[in-house]
Formats: structure tokens, sequence, C-alpha cells
């Protein structure tokens, strides 16, 4: 809506062009940034502007929203909490409200529902392990973005590590979504009453009523406290999930990421409310309780077993539940979780993978450009090699993360999680020097890569620390770790390619995008000079791909970029030495680039339904001399985390799925069911390719028939079942060094990989 009269024309420095809303705290406008991009802007009502315990509030709320940062949440680019009038500005979120939807088009069902479900409970655990909670999710401050729901609004949240703060008198919340703790015992509420308020607006979501509806907030408070819910309009194999989240005791309840764990087991057509449909439970790869030495300690190698043992996924001996007893369904389910999920289960990155391509495809052989200088993987161990196991301490030790690690020498780099870069001995795990980064650690950023004399890592700004960029390209001395030179970094790269990674390095350079997403530069690695700069095409927004020797831009038009919904990309052929970009090469899209073949940049075609990626349906190879582009489609579409290694395309899946395909002409070579969940990879080795999740269970597979060589237990807890991280796996000789959740190293000889059980 336009802007009334009395409403102020700017707000600190924003320009403003309408009135978006108007509640109890204040009044939302939608404003500019000087780069033209759009924010949303709350100004608080004069009338609270004087009250010292709202304004208090209102601090505490700038403070949470700064804290939380995920791909389901609004993020904090400016505020105010001390002027005479209090603002915060956050990233605009266009779309309508749950509740707007569902008043227009009614409840939702099938994958949408699913998705949205897998959504918000991957919000509240990027919201929860900052150590927030929200305290008021409910459907109006949920937005249906293009790129998914967001939630949005921390007016009411908290760090728990501090006081709550009530408003003198009264409960603050809304009765249909509280838990009952909150309104009981509001100054105790913690991040379990969340996913109570999740359960509620799950159902609200599928069912178009609360669990709890009565015809006065009062009654609808007594029965959140006393009664049993409503739940039987609700699809039976999301009842089965909701339902513990509706407990009366917070403890319970499944935590955020236990939610996240089952929610993606739900099938994509959840189905109607009979109760025959209730999914079979994960295997064993969600927890782990196999606990190693202390950090950097090297482990007394694993006998060699006398032959590889096949890999065969967990059963789960419960079978199907035919719904034929009398229990309750839901208490079936909890029964079955508790034992399961007692141990808290740690967050792993979920974001995209690395945009270097190597002649083997993404961060194939340790992610590392064969220009590098990086020799290829050999059958020697590292001097003086015994297995090992590290963790990285990172600049936010509240927020640990993942690395990722290239092998150079007898030397390991590895990056991300807090840690901008640290040097680490292949043979002992030892570390030399880490270079921490102060900011929350964006999920899917690692290592940018590594020269032969300099290490390139992404530096991420302390929030409460004096403006400044965002996000740096920092190069450290290889040997010393001293800081050489820092620039700004741009941050496009996962709108255009799909992967999460704003610069490459090519040979002794680095090639960044500068902070106005306007223009790549490219510096000597090791002395900051640089050697060029070029602007990009009218209209649109890029970012680099390195593949082989190859350098490309790939870019979408600016409306696509901002729309998050790139259909349409553009290639571009980068010379090297000057930066000339030569002819367009159009690509149908949406499109993600996955290695080298034949000579030739090989992408994978996504598959969309509606804004949600439904899976990979069709390979594109672009040959860069003729600027030709052919296409094959897949028999299906496979959904998963993509990846390429030594000439094949391999997706693997959430449920331990690994399916090999020809990028020539997209044919299936092979499939394999493994007890790897949500692996990442393919790294390729000596006559093994090798796959890995969070919790650092590996699992590798003969490249010819997929048939499985080994297999390990986990290493750490982690969140398995994502999708889209880069490999976690890097090749050192004939030791395989593994990533996992908790900034986790740990290495093992590939010849004697641990034993598994």
């Amino acid at each position: 809506m336009s802007l009334r009269g009395g409403d102020p024309a700017e707000i600190g420095g924003y320009p403003l062009e309408a009135r978006l809303g108007s509640g109890g705290m204040g009044t939302v406008f939608l404003a500019r940034t000087s780069s033209g991009r759009p924010v949303a802007i709350k100004l608080i009502h004069q009338q609270f502007a004087a009250d010292d315990e709202f304004r208090t509030r209102f601090r505490q709320e700038v403070a949470a929203a700064r804290r939380v940062s995920g791909a389901f949440t609004a993020a904090v680019v400016d505020a105010a909490p001390e002027a005479e009038q209090p603002w915060m500005a956050t990233t605009y979120i266009e779309g309508h409200t749950l509740a707007q939807r569902i008043a227009m088009k009614g409840p939702l069902d099938g994958a949408e529902l699913r998705r949205l479900a897998i959504g918000l409970a991957e919000a509240l655990r990027d919201i929860h392990r900052v150590g927030v909670v929200h305290r008021d999710l409910k459907p109006s401050n949920v937005v249906l973005s293009p790129e998914g729901p967001r939630v949005i609004d921390f007016g009411i949240s908290r760090a728990v590590d501090q006081e709550t703060l009530t408003m003198t008198g009264r409960v603050i919340g809304t009765p249909p979504f509280m838990s009952p703790e909150q309104l009981q015992a509001p100054r105790g509420v913690g991040p379990r009453s969340d996913v109570f308020s999740l359960g509620t607006l799950l159902v609200y979501a599928a069912t178009g009523q609360g669990p709890f509806d009565a015809d006065s907030p009062y009654l609808t408070a007594y029965q959140v406290v006393h009664e049993e819910p409503a739940l039987g309009a609700v699809p039976a194999a999301l009842r089965a999930v909701v339902e513990p989240c509706l407990e009366k005791e917070p403890e319970g309840r499944p935590s955020a990421d236990e939610l996240l764990v089952l929610l993606r087991d739900l099938p994509l057509d959840l189905g109607g409310t009979e109760t025959g449909g209730v999914v079979t439970g994960r295997t064993r790869d969600m927890i782990t309780q196999h606990h190693l030495a202390t950090p950097a300690t090297p482990t007394p190698a694993a006998p060699t077993p006398a032959a590889p043992t096949p890999v065969t996924p967990a059963a789960d001996t419960a079978g199907p539940d035919t719904g034929s007893t009398a229990t309750p369904i839901g208490r079936r389910l909890r029964r079955r979780w508790r034992p399961v999920l007692a141990a808290a289960v740690a967050v792993a990155a979920i974001g995209g993978g690395v945009a270097a391509v190597t002649a083997d495809g993404f961060g194939g052989k340790g992610g590392v450009d064969k220009d590098n200088g990086v020799a290829a993987p050999g059958a020697a161990l590292p001097a003086g090699f015994a297995p090992w196991r590290t963790t990285v301490p990172g600049g936010r030790e509240d927020i640990p993360d993942e690395l990722r690690c290239l092998a150079h020498g007898d030397a390991l780099f590895c990056g991300g999680g807090g840690v901008v870069a640290t040097r680490i001995k292949a043979e002992d795990g030892s570390r030399v020097w880490t270079a921490k980064s102060p900011g929350i650690p964006v999920q899917g950023m690692h290592l940018v890569g590594a020269t032969d004399d300099t290490v390139l890592g992404y530096r991420f700004a302390d929030q409460d620390a004096p403006q400044g960029p965002p996000s740096e390209v920092v190069a450290i001395d290889a040997n010393t770790g001293r800081e050489l030179w820092s620039v700004p970094s741009g941050a496009q790269s996962t709108a255009v390619t799909g992967r999460t990674q704003d610069a490459v390095v090519v040979g002794s350079a680095v090639v960044t995008v500068d902070s106005s997403n306007s223009r790549f530069e490219a510096r000597d690695a090791h002395s900051g000079k640089v050697a060029w700069r070029t602007r990009f095409p009218a209209g649109k927004q890029c970012a680099p791909v390195l593949a082989g020797a190859q350098l490309y831009a790939m870019c979408a038009t600016d409306t696509e970029v901002d729309a998050l919904e790139v259909r349409h990309p553009t290639l571009y052929t980068v010379d090297r030495a000057s930066g000339t970009l030569g002819r367009p090469v159009a690509v149908d899209g949406p499109a993600v680039p996955m290695g080298v073949a034949d000579g030739g940049l090989v992408l994978l075609q996504r598959r969309m339904e509606g804004t949600a990626l439904a899976g990979y349906d069709g390979v594109a190879r672009v040959d860069p001399a003729s600027r030709e582009v052919t296409y094959s489609r897949l028999a299906t579409a496979y959904a998963g985390t993509p990846g390429m290694a030594d000439g094949t395309v391999y997706v693997s899946g959430q449920t331990g799925l690994v399916t090999a395909l020809d990028p020539a002409t997209g044919r299936k070579k092979w499939s394999r069911q493994t007890g790897v969940e949500g692996a990442s990879g393919p790294v390729a080795g000596a006559d093994a390719v090798y796959f890995s999740s969070a919790t650092g269970r590996v699992v590798a597979l003969s490249p010819r028939d997929g048939e499985p060589l080994w297999t390990t237990d986990p290493q750490a807890d982690g969140l398995t079942g994502e999708q889209g991280a880069s490999p976690r796996v890097t090749v050192a000789g004939r030791a395989l060094v593994v990533a996992a959740a908790k900034n986790t190293l740990f290495a093992f000889d590939t010849q004697k990989p641990p034993k598994s059980g």
C-alpha cells in the first residue's frame, strides 16, 4: 500500500517506498538500500519509544535477530534501537503470510505441506543454534516466499542465557500457538516451547484450524494446558510426527534437530488421515555412540578386515505400522524415536557445494583445481602417518559448524565453521596455525582454495563490531599463517549457480566478486596485486565457475537474481589473463554446474515444483570452443546431493541411495543403496569413490558397478539427511581425511578403514 500522510519520507537514510502494514508494536515500510536492494523497516510506534521496558524488549529483539542466520529466516540489515523512534531494517521477504495463504486458498497438502514443515523446522534449528527462542511462532509470522517459508518477527524472542523479559502483568504471545509452559510460567520458556508452537502451526497449515481452537482465548489457553489436541483431520504420516511436538511437558518433545530428522522421513505425498501410512524409522546413521581419542591424538589403526563387507541398509525391526492396534499412532512413534534420538543431534551445514569445478567435478580429489600444483592422489601414506582425530575451534565457539579441507603436499588446509583457514599436519592432525572468523558462519561457505604459498578463505564480520564488510576473502601465508591481504566479497553465487562460493583460485590468482556484485576482480593470490577487473554484462549478476583450466562467468538477470528464481542462465568464457568475456551461451535452466567431461562443462538441470527443488532431470553439456549446448533427459528426476568425479555424475539421496549417471547420455550406470544417509560426495580415490555424512560415516563404492567396498561407523554427532552439502572427504595419498559436524576432522588409512559395527 502507498505511504500515508504523516509517514516519514525516509528512516535512517533509507528512502521509503510503501507501507507494508501496521501492528501493535509498530509500522513496517518498504525501503531501498543505496544499491537498490529492498528492505523492510519496522518503525516502533511513538507511544512505546519512551517506555523503558518496551525499549528493552526491542533492543532484545534486534540482538536476537542479529544472531539468527539461516536460509529460512530474515537477516537484519541495519537497526537503531537507541534512536528517538527506534527502528530495524531486515531483508525484505516477498510473499503472503501463512495466515493469508490459508485464508485465500485453504489448507496445504502433499509436497507443499511437507516443504513447509521441513523449512520451518530448519528455521527453528537455525534460531535455536544461536541460543534464541522465538516465542511467537504463528501463521502471521511465517512468510511463504518464492524460495521457501521464512520465519520473521523476533519481537518477543530472547537469548536462552539471559533473563526472560515479560511485560508486567501480561503473558506475551498468541494463545492458540503458545505452549503450556508459556501460558503458565513464561519466564521458564525454552527452545521446546517453539517446537510445541510449530506443532500447532503444522496442524493449522494442514487443516485450517488449530489443535486447541475454542470460542474464546481463555478457553483456548485452558485447552492448551489441560486437553488433548484435535488431530483427526491431520494426514496420518504428519500426525505421527506432530503429536510428540504437542506433549504437555517440554522434555517429552523432540528438539528442532530431532524433529527435522523425523520430518525428512515423511513421504513426498503425505496422503490422507488413515493410520496405515506411518513411515518406518531411520537407520542408525542418525546418531553416534562411537567415541574416539582426544583431539589430535593418534589412535591405533583397526585391523584390516579379511574381506570387504558389503553395506547393508539397517532394517526397521518394528515392521510396517498397520494401524491395527488400539495404541494411538503418535504414542507408538514416540516410543520409537525417543531411544534413537536420546543423544543431542548437532547441526550440520546445509547449503550449496563448492563452485570451483575441477576436472573431476565439485571438490573431486580433495576439491582443488589441478592447476594449483596439488599432486594427484598416490598410493603412499603421509610420512609417519597414524589414524588421528581433532577438533578445530572457530571464532564462534557457540556455533560449531563443518570444515572443508584440501591436501597440499604434506599439509592440509581447512576452512569453514568460524575458521578462515587452518594448516594441519596430514600425518598426525596437529595444527600449525589457525586464523579465526569472528562472525556467524554462513552455511556452505568454506575454504576458497590454495596456491603453492597462499591459502584463501572467507571471514565473516562480527555483528557487534563497527560497520564493515559483512564478508571478505582473506589471503594467508601458507607457511606462517600471517594475513597478507583481504578484500570485501559479493554474495550472489548461490542465487546464480545453485552453489555457495563467491571466489575461486585460478592457478596463482584468485578471482572474486566485488562487494557491489557488479564485477569480477582477479588478484595475485600472495601479493593481492590486481591483475584485471571485468564488469558484469549490463543488467546481469554473475558468479565465477572454474571447470578444469577454463574459467566461466555464469550470469543471470537482476530480475531473476532478486526473485531467487534463475531459470535462464547465461555462460561466458573468461580469459584468465585479461578477464575478457567471450560470447554468451544461453542454457536452459535452472541448472547447476557439475564438472568437466570431454573438455566441456557439465550442468545438471533442476526440476522445480513451483519454487521448490524436486530433483534433477536433465544433463546439459557446453562446448567452450563451439559454444554448442547439448541436452540429455534423465529417465526420472533424482533427488539428493549431486556431484561429479572421474567423468561420472552422482546423486546421493537422503536415505543413502547413490545413483551414477553418464553425463554424455544421461543413462543410469548403476544405483546402490548404502547405509550412509544424507551423504555428500563424490570424491574419487584409487579404485574407489567416497561419500560421507555429517556424522563422519563414510562409504567406499566401486566406481565400476557401485559395489560397496567398506563402510565406517559414525564419528561425531551430526544431522543426516540434508541435501546440497559439498564433499566432506579429502584424499591425501592413501589416507582419507573426513570432515564432520562440530568442526571435527579425522583421518585413517583407506586400506585399513575403521571396522563397522
